[in-house]
Formats: C-alpha cells, sequence, structure tokens
C-alpha cells in the first residue's frame, strides 16, 4: 500500500478493495473465490465486501449509469468497477457525496499509475450534476430499474404474475439474519434475554427462531461459540418441521453442506443421520458445524447420483433432498450469481436435480418419506420438477404441507416461501414412498 493511500481515510481502501473484488466477479468468478484470492483484512476487508455487496445488488442500474456518462467504454474492469461502487455509494449515501467522490480519487490513483484519476473525477460529478435527469432514465429502464437481468425479470413474471415486482425488490435489499436456537441447550426465550443484556435488539419469529434488527458480527452473538444457537435463515429452519423426523430414525440429508439444516434435524430429534456432500472441504464444515453444536451425525463424501460410492444398502426412514439450484431465492445473499447466472443453466440445475432426486429415491425405505427442497424461485426447479418426479414414479405420493403465517404461495402439496423481510426464498414438496 501506497503512502498516500495510508493518509488517505479508510474508505478509499474500502472502495479499491471492492473495485478488485468486483472486477474479478465481473470476469467470471465468485464472489467467494475472489474474497479468498484477495489480500483484504481486518475492516478494510469488512467494508470491502459491503460496498461490493451494494454495487453488485445494484449492477444493472450501475452499468447503465456508466453507459450514459462514459463517451467509449472503459477498458479498465478495476477503474470501471471502482465507478460501480462509487455510483452505488453516492446513491445510498447521499449526504456523503463530498466524501465519496475524493474517497475514490484517491483509489483511482493507486490503479494503473493513476491514469484514471481525472475520469473517475470526471464521471462521478458529472453524475452528480445529472442525478435527477440520469436516475428517471434508469427508472424506464427494466434492467437498470429492477437491478436483474432481464431474462430474470421475464421467468419471474411468469412464474410468479402476483409477486415479481416484491421478488425482485427484495433482492436487492441487505438480507435478515435470523438466529435459530439449539433446544438442547437453551430457549428462545433465554436467547433473548441475553441477546437484551448484550444490546442487541431483536424479535422471535417462532420458539426457536430469533431475528435481529441489525445484523452483527458472530462474534457478539452471545453463546454463539458455546453451541446456544446457530445463524439460519427462517425458512431454511422450516425443512426440519416438514421433513418430520422423530427419535430414533435412519435419515439422511443429502448436499449437507455446510450443516445447517442436518443440525436442527438433530438438535429436534435423536437421529441416526448421514450427512453427504460431494465436496471434501464444504464436508469438513458440517464436522465443524456439529462440533460447535454438541451433535453427532455420520460425515460422508460423495456424489449423491453414485450410490455405490456412499450408500450401504441399508433404506433410510426420511431423506433430506436440499438440491443444488440457482440460489435465486437467496440472491440478496450472493447477489453476484445474478450477474454470472445465464438462463441456459437452469436448465443444467434441473437435469442435476432430476437425478439426485432419482437415486435418492432407490435409498427410501417403503412408507418413507423425502423433502425435496431449493432455495429457488424458479418454477422449472420446484413445481415443474416435483410434477415430472411423480410422473416418473408410480410409488410417490404428495404429502400435505403446514401453512405459514409468513409470504408464501402455497398449496396442499407445495410451499414456496417468497423472499421479504423475515426470510429468504425456499420450496418445499414433501413424497411418500408407497
Amino acid at each position: 500500500m501506497t503512502d498516500s493511500l495510508k493518509r488517505s481515510a479508510p474508505l478509499a481502501e474500502a472502495l479499491l478493495g471492492a473495485a478488485q473484488l468486483m472486477a474479478a466477479v465481473l470476469a467470471g468468478r465468485t464472489f467467494d473465490a475472489a474474497l479468498a484470492a484477495s489480500s483484504l483484512v481486518g475492516t478494510t476487508r469488512a467494508a470491502a465486501m459491503d460496498l461490493a455487496y451494494s454495487a453488485l445488488r445494484a449492477h444493472g442500474r450501475g452499468d447503465f449509469l456508466l453507459g450514459l456518462l462514459l463517451q467509449r467504454p472503459l477498458p479498465d474492469p478495476a477503474a470501471r468497477s471502482l465507478l460501480l461502487a462509487a455510483l452505488a455509494r453516492l446513491e445510498a449515501r447521499p449526504d456523503e457525496s463530498h466524501t465519496t467522490v475524493d474517497q475514490a480519487v484517491t483509489a483511482a490513483m493507486q490503479l494503473a499509475r493513476g491514469q484514471f484519476k481525472g475520469l473517475v473525477n470526471a464521471v462521478l460529478r458529472n453524475f452528480l450534476r445529472r442525478r435527477a435527469e440520469l436516475l428517471a432514465m434508469a427508472a424506464a429502464d427494466p434492467v437498470a430499474r429492477w437491478q436483474h437481468p432481464a431474462w430474470w425479470i421475464a421467468r419471474l413474471q411468469h412464474d410468479h404474475p402476483a409477486h415479481w415486482e416484491s421478488i425482485l425488490d427484495a433482492g436487492n435489499t441487505h438480507p435478515p439474519l435470523c438466529l435459530r436456537v439449539n433446544v438442547r441447550r437453551g430457549t428462545g426465550a433465554d436467547l433473548l434475554l441475553q441477546l437484551g443484556a448484550a444490546g442487541i435488539a431483536a424479535r422471535a419469529l417462532d420458539d426457536a427462531a430469533i431475528l435481529l434488527e441489525k445484523p452483527v458480527p458472530v462474534e457478539r452473538i452471545p453463546g454463539f461459540g458455546g453451541g446456544l444457537c446457530s445463524i439460519q435463515d427462517w425458512g431454511a429452519q422450516a425443512a426440519a418441521a416438514v421433513l418430520d423426523a422423530h427419535d430414533g430414525m435412519r435419515v439422511l440429508d443429502a448436499c449437507a453442506a455446510p450443516g445447517g439444516k442436518a443440525a436442527h434435524l438433530l438438535e429436534t430429534a435423536r437421529l441416526d443421520l448421514t450427512a453427504l456432500d460431494a465436496d471434501p472441504v464444504r464436508a469438513a464444515r458440517i464436522t465443524d458445524t456439529l462440533q460447535r453444536l454438541g451433535l453427532e451425525a455420520t460425515v460422508k463424501i460423495g456424489d449423491a447420483r453414485s450410490l455405490d460410492t456412499w450408500w450401504d444398502g441399508r433404506p433410510f426412514q426420511r431423506i433430506l433432498a436440499d438440491v443444488p439450484c440457482s440460489a435465486s431465492g437467496v440472491v440478496r445473499r450472493h447477489p453476484d450469481a445474478k450477474w454470472l447466472r445465464r438462463e441456459s443453466d437452469i436448465a443444467g440445475f434441473a437435469a442435476t436435480q432430476r437425478d439426485i432426486a432419482d437415486a435418492l429415491w432407490r435409498t427410501l425405505a417403503p412408507g418413507g418419506k423425502m423433502l425435496y427442497a431449493t432455495c429457488s424461485v424458479f418454477a422449472e426447479e420446484n413445481a415443474a420438477q416435483v410434477e415430472a418426479f411423480v410422473g416418473r414414479h408410480a410409488d410417490a405420493r404428495r404429502l400435505p404441507l403446514p401453512g405459514t403465517t409468513t409470504r408464501t404461495t402455497t398449496s396442499d402439496a407445495q410451499l414456496q416461501h417468497l423472499p421479504d423481510a423475515e426470510h429468504d426464498g425456499f420450496y418445499y414438496a414433501l413424497l411418500q414412498k408407497a
């Protein structure tokens, strides 16, 4: 880091870090991979992540605005990403416009020997002069208005004609932070008291789910390190209740990493549980999760579709088929997905989901139940997938699911949580083997 950046306010460092992360994402890397490859540490890392996440959520509008503000394409990815991060901050914090422009220019001095310093200054000041005009133009462009790719918007309009606007709006917000109480170690009332004593505002969503008013670092959450609670979206917490597992049952959590749903199942019943995942690195996180919570399960590494690599031939009474998906229901947590995904990817996810569900069905005991679950809001991965599955398997029948008090689109045999201020988007369908 040069002396000029050291002397400047930390915002310049954060903007530079955010620009580097965004440039990697827009070049095709996932945000997690970009972050792992970066040298960001401490408070600069956290601030850069927040800026990059905000700019990625707003990329549809930022990209549109740059198209109006730049006379010709900007060839340097980092400089373009710096402008995107700065524009997002100018919109989010208009009262700090001078600081944002000043610090973006300071950050630009570290890129390409400072050759973009003047351009960054001119573009940002031009945006401030023309803000109302430019934002009005952005509001008239669908991608800029909704900050999602055009194909994504069209798919939601088709799949959720009554809710597509609210789904898109939710996808551009900061996600809620929800805790799940480990009922083997405490109660929701206990945790609420501890949160209050720590100055953390929160409220109960149900007996075991607590929503924080504002996200806080995990280190500040009372009892987290000791296994009193976990961070898990309220929509994801529905899986354990819907699967209906009871003491003594042999249960499989397929595609289990990082282990949140497996742990929740073990907190609610004493099970012979196998947690399966194809990724050895992610599978290690399952073990870490269980150890922190004082729980035990058999953790296996294997592809759920290749039974001979992991299944011992003994049938399961319950299976959680939490299949890989587009993650369209949790996109506010992974805003890079909006711009890395292609519409053609959805068919690929659907094919994988079909193969996993078909393979797992062979391991389910007669009379057993399999919960098909995704964190998607696309019908091709959800209702259409289950409809096709039942058509292929004469011994499969859909079971009724409980309704909820939160915003959903539901029927007797499926539950589609739509993202809102309390939870993300999840889909569930419970299938029983004749």
